[in-house]
């Protein structure tokens, strides 16, 4: 459960010199209707050598943009071929011929799926989305099925020819590669879960239920005492299984009998928070009790990835709240006393710098802290050891070990050892440091309270779990200077507009990490507000206080 998930984003090769909170970056019947595009060749669907120039006789590969009568032709054989059952043309019709074959023959043979009908809509550059009506039958039971997937054009690398590029999301959106489509009786008996006042959550009403759902029934629906019924389900992979996907049920064709989970969510806070994430397309938040653990809020924007709990991000400069803790206990930082802020600082043959080359002459670390300078952190990257970080982020805040036991599947952060540029890197929340909101929002809680409370979604009593504890404890000097730090963000820093109008005893911090191949980068934000403690990330907003902080700031004024 507490397995790294998927990450996000490739580190550079080369790191960018960044600063600020952006920082350093590491079969069936029937004939389907078809939109034809008509038109010739694109004039820059040309063609070359394959070999050297003055090779007469080599073959001619085309390359260019694919012209829109070459998708319109490859998707219509691909669509066609499947549509009439004809499997072995259908997967020659793409790049990967075995894994095509082997997913559209389990389609009719394991799934029962039969009655194909493929309507293609408009076509996007290469990408081509197409709807699929079907019917499921099994042991006398029968029910329709219709979804909308995709599948893109490329070109065939031998000879530049266009066919279609194979996954099994091509053949139904939920499928990751090396999943399978099987109907039958449920293994595992469905669930109905509950919020901590009683009432029931349904992804209907909380959108992003769905994944969370999934992970409680794989858990407890055996526990929980129901009886399974018959349904068509995604059953993952190897891939997926080591990733920690659940099965899930695309298709119910006779129902089981739930057995009930209750969860500590709050129904006002959850509901809160899919407004909150419903404003941006890539957001997720989380909200937690800091006194006890429990998870009050989780919510994402994008279906069908729990990237709340499961996401494996570069934190940026919220980070910083975990390397403050370490730079204080060892004495190489104290809130009140000058500390440098210098324009650059290079360590490890990198050179860092900050947001716009700012410095501050004759600041505090709480001043470097409020605006988050980067090489106030770097610059004390040579008096640490290459695990100073590490122990840190695992004996204080119980991150980085994986063993948090929530309920469901986790990603409890990852916090590797590592030397030269790249530990420097981690001190400000980029190299090979990753976290997800749940993580973060556990750092503010943790901070909140001084101890460590592992987040839970399903109380330990339910199953009599054992939770994950920290080893210690910061030193009540740390801890004091700690929230004095992050209460000055609040107030005057970097997370002063977000948190303005959050009254109390609050703390926050801003973040922002470079993601190769995104124009902005993504924004952080984690707080706290009397007992709640809450952290939100928008992947390609820019910014955490104007994107992420937004979010936070609205939920811990919505817990009262």
């Amino acid at each position: 459960m507490g397995n790294r998930r998927r990450v996000a984003e490739r580190r550079k090769t080369n790191p960018a010199v960044l600063g600020g909170m952006i920082a350093v970056v590491v079969g069936g019947a029937g004939f389907g209707v078809y939109a034809l595009y008509g038109g010739g060749a694109a004039a820059d669907s040309r063609t070359q050598p394959a070999s050297s120039a003055g090779d007469q006789n080599a073959k001619k590969v085309k390359t260019g943009p694919l012209s829109a009568k070459e998708v319109s032709t490859a998707a219509e054989a691909f669509l066609t071929a499947w549509q009439q059952g004809k499997v072995t043309e259908a997967a020659a019709a793409t790049d990967d011929t075995a894994a095509a074959k082997a997913l559209l023959t389990g389609y009719t043979k394991d799934a029962h799926i039969t009655g194909v009908t493929l309507t293609e809509g408009t076509r996007t550059g290469a990408k081509v989305p197409f709807s699929v009506k079907a019917t499921v039958s099994y042991k006398g039971t029968t029910k329709p099925l219709t979804y909308d997937t995709s599948l893109t054009v490329v070109r065939r690398a031998e000879d530049g020819e266009p066919q279609v590029e194979w996954h099994s999301a091509v053949v139904h959106p939920d499928l990751e590669d090396g999943d399978t489509l099987v109907t039958g009786e449920s293994g595992t008996p469905p669930v109905k879960a509950l919020d901590r006042d009683g009432g029931e959550l349904t992804e209907k009403e909380y959108p992003s239920m769905g994944s969370v759902l999934d992970g409680l029934r794989e858990k407890y629906g055996e526990k929980a005492g129901g009886k399974a019924g018959v349904e068509l389900q995604v059953i993952r992979g190897k891939e997926s299984k080591k990733a920690e996907l659940s099965d899930k049920t695309l298709l119910e064709l006779s129902k089981g009998t739930p057995g009930t989970v209750k969860t500590t969510l709050s129904p006002a806070l959850q509901a809160a928070a899919e407004k909150q994430v419903a404003a941006k397309p890539k957001a997720s938040v989380v909200v937690l009790r800091p006194s006890t653990g429990e998870i009050l809020a989780v919510a994402n924007s994008s279906k069908g990835f729990n990237t709340a709990f499961q996401g494996s991000l570069a934190p940026g400069s919220t980070m910083k709240v975990i390397t403050s803790s370490l730079l204080i206990e060892k004495g190489l930082a104290s809130a009140d006393e000058q500390h440098p802020c210098p324009k650059y600082f290079t360590y490890g043959h990198w050179k860092f710098q900050n947001d716009d080359k700012f410095e501050i002459k004759g600041g505090t670390f709480k001043a470097s802290f409020a605006r988050s300078c980067n090489t106030a952190f770097i610059s004390q990257a040579p008096e640490l050891d290459n695990d100073s970080l590490t122990k840190q982020a695992q004996q204080v805040f119980g991150l980085s070990m994986n063993n948090w036991s929530v309920g469901v599947p986790t990603f409890d952060g990852a916090v590797p050892v590592q030397s030269q540029a790249q530990m420097a890197a981690s001190l400000i929340g980029q190299g090979g440091v990753r976290m997800n909101p749940l993580n973060m929002a556990s750092v503010s809680a943790t901070v909140r309270t001084g101890t460590f409370k592992q987040p839970y979604l399903v109380a330990p009593t339910v199953d009599n779990r054992t939770l994950a504890t920290a080893s210690r404890t910061m030193s009540a000097s740390t801890l004091a200077q700690l929230r004095e730090l992050m209460a000055y963000t609040a107030a005057y820093g970097t997370a002063a507009e977000a948190m303005s109008g959050v009254t109390g005893d609050v703390g926050a911090k801003t973040g922002s990490a470079e993601v190769d191949g995104q124009k902005k980068p993504n924004g952080w934000f984690t707080a706290y507000r009397g007992d709640l403690a809450a952290a939100g990330v928008v992947q390609s907003g820019g910014h955490g206080g104007e994107t992420a902080g937004p979010i936070v700031a609205a939920l811990l004024k919505a817990g009262g």
